[in-house]
């Protein structure tokens, strides 16, 4: 790639750099262009990224090698650094907006996000206090409780919108961990009280992540045992529970997850809330991916019980289309969170402090998430959002019966939600399974067209394939089958020996 400076067209970079020269930044004009240039790409993008391959065909460094060693010292026209991020960046993107992007739980982007992420660019404000921007804060505020109302949950809860679903569980923690007692805030972690965190032996990596952070420490975390469908045996919990009280342990959080990450398995969050509520517990519930799939009235009965939890955690940048990020926290009470980590230095004292959202969480500066989720509900509506869920599901469903078909590949777990986890069976030689296996997932993912991803489940190698991208429609998840089953048969390694 040539140096930035070494360019042709120097009439265009001249201007640009006169443009810089005067306020330090473009003319309206310039950028009006640049604008167009850029909602071309994405059209294009859009329209044509199933020609591309999900996964980059490069290695580690390959992107890097690509641009140029030092920044420029002279500003350049906009279409050539398009043209350079078109060519080597783009190509070396796992493609996210990709219909076959059947891989962990999707994250792709409705168009309306999109627009929506142009003008909170645009305006550019931070909403770390009421005063910094009054609407940033309210329309966030309505963001929120509009998603609470979409999924049923009572107005006790009232929430604000963070990066990812580790940040609002880490944020949950540490609230819980002021309600305990441990008094952290002040005095620091030596001395206080021995707490311990309780989770599903299934449930996400950020639960334990969350109590490193907090400097709970990993050994803090119970790791519940689950059932045969993957969900957290009520009865293991309270075992635990009674297990650390005995011993000096003062229990702090539960955390039950409905739609878990390996399977989207569903806690019996009723039955966990009532053993929380026994035990004074903060009771958090990990719905990131699977809770917004309470607006699709039919499976509204899987959430059961998460009305009585302390706080509860949606990701609409998965299921729902929001562009990332953008992570729900809702929540009950205030009042832990703040004890937690509320702090307000001189230069930032005003008179709305209770609606700051800087003392709910530990960052200060805070982008304006609201209004891409304000605009997605205005133009998508929540029966439009609960269809798209709805064929997901269905798509889901229809796929592990298909898949099966045959007697090569066997569900290694319930169909849950859009998710399905399966495995090429081989009895009586485990090793040769997982091989098999893992053969199967590199064909079809090297073929460009599709892209699983894989878990572990009973100590057995299990491919996971889970339908979450607004663009994906039934042909590419036939497209995906096809390319399992033609695996499957060209890599058999034969009948066990």
């Amino acid at each position: 790639m040539p140096d930035h400076t070494d360019r042709p067209n120097r009439e265009a970079a001249a201007e640009t750099t006169a443009e810089a020269a005067g306020t330090g930044d473009w003319s309206g004009e310039t950028l009006r262009a640049a604008l167009g240039l850029a909602a071309d790409w994405t059209v294009d993008y859009r329209k044509r990224v199933e020609e591309r391959p999900v996964l980059p065909d490069i290695a580690p460094g390959d992107v890097r090698r690509a641009l140029a060693k030092a920044p420029p010292r002279n500003a350049e026209p906009f279409e050539h650094v398009l043209a350079d991020f078109d060519e080597h960046i783009v190509s070396g993107l796992t493609h996210w907006n990709h219909p076959g992007f059947l891989a962990y739980f999707s994250s792709s982007t409705r168009a309306p996000s999109i627009a929506a992420e142009l003008l909170v660019a645009a305006v550019g404000v931070n909403a770390m206090l009421w005063r910094t921007s009054p609407a940033a804060t309210e329309v966030e505020r309505t963001a929120a409780d509009w998603l609470r109302q979409a999924v049923g949950l009572p107005d006790a809860f009232t929430g604000l919108i963070f990066d990812t679903a580790s940040t609002a569980t880490f944020t949950a923690l540490l609230a819980a961990r002021e309600r305990a007692g441990a008094r952290v805030r002040d005095n620091g972690l030596p001395g206080g009280p021995a707490l311990a965190v309780y989770t599903s032996e299934q449930s996400h990596s950020s639960v334990e992540k969350s109590a490193i952070a907090a400097g709970l420490g990993r050994a803090s975390v119970r790791r519940i045992e689950t059932d045969d469908a993957f969900r957290m045996r009520p009865e293991a919990l309270n075992a635990a529970i009674g297990k650390d009280i005995q011993r000096g342990i003062r229990p702090a959080m539960v955390c039950a997850t409905i739609g878990t990450t390996s399977t989207a398995s569903v806690d019996p969050v009723q039955e966990v809330a009532a053993i929380a509520r026994r035990h004074a517990l903060w009771l958090h519930v990990d719905a990131a991916y699977a809770g917004p799939a309470a607006m699709v009235p039919e499976q509204r009965a899987l959430f059961r019980g998460w009305e009585a939890a302390d706080s509860i955690v949606l990701n609409p940048h998965k299921w729902m289309g929001t562009s990332l990020d953008c992570s729900v926290l809702l929540y009950r009470d205030s009042d832990p969170f703040r004890a937690s980590l509320a702090l307000t230095p001189t230069y930032l004292e005003s008179e709305d402090d209770e609606t700051n959202l800087m003392d709910i969480g530990l960052a200060l500066g805070r982008r304006f998430r609201g209004l891409k989720l304000w605009v997605l509900f205005r133009c998508v509506g929540t029966d439009g959002l609960a269809d798209t869920m709805r064929r997901h599901i269905a798509m889901a469903e229809a796929a592990a019966a298909r898949l099966v078909e045959g007697g090569v590949f066997e569900l290694a777990a319930p169909v849950s939600f859009s998710t399905v986890c399966f495995r090429a069976a081989r009895e009586g030689d485990r090793d040769g399974e997982e091989q098999w296996n893992r053969n199967i997932v590199a064909r079809v993912n090297a073929g460009g067209r599709s892209f699983l991803s894989h878990t572990e489940l009973g100590g057995r190698y299990t491919v996971r394939l889970s339908v979450g991208s607004v663009h994906t429609e039934e042909r590419h998840l036939d497209d995906a089958l096809d390319a399992l089953h033609r695996a499957a048969a060209d890599l058999s390694p034969g009948e066990p020996g």
